[in-house]
């Protein structure tokens, strides 16, 4: 099975270089033809989201779209569909980083129920805490 780095899956969502935008919608094509999902690791989905929101100033509800039609894509896999679904759908109604909500999620599937943090915007957000604050 092969994966995506981040440019490849940036490439194919912003299409701001033909060439390569056409080479990512080709290799992902090739992975529907031969139904072989090509992976998609959480760190390539927070740098996408980054690159988007950063780069290419692109609007979270457009963002959010984005994650949602990647999650849903049978050609493409990921170590947990559920944890990213989770993740975005905390960003959807929350005010922190995608990446955060990534963070969380991955905690809960690993049984941690809360992430400790000095985030000060996180703290009003459901499993994190700040240090010296633990139950």
């Amino acid at each position: 099975m092969r994966a995506l780095d981040t440019n490849v899956l940036v490439r194919f969502l912003v299409n701001d270089d033909p060439a390569q935008h056409q080479r990512a919608v080709a290799a992902i094509e090739k992975a529907r033809t031969l139904r072989e999902p090509l992976y998609v690791g959480d760190v390539v989905l927070a740098e996408v989201v980054w690159v988007l929101q950063r780069r290419y100033r692109v609007a979270k509800p457009a963002v959010i779209e984005a994650l949602r039609g990647l999650v849903a894509s049978r050609e493409l896999t990921f170590s947990s569909r559920e944890r990213v679904a989770d993740a975005v759908g905390r960003f959807t109604a929350g005010s922190a980083d995608f990446a955060d909500y990534l963070i969380a999620a991955e905690a809960r599937e690993a049984g941690h129920d809360v992430v400790l943090t000095f985030d000060n915007a996180l703290l009003n957000e459901a499993g994190f805490e700040a240090p010296g604050a633990e139950r």
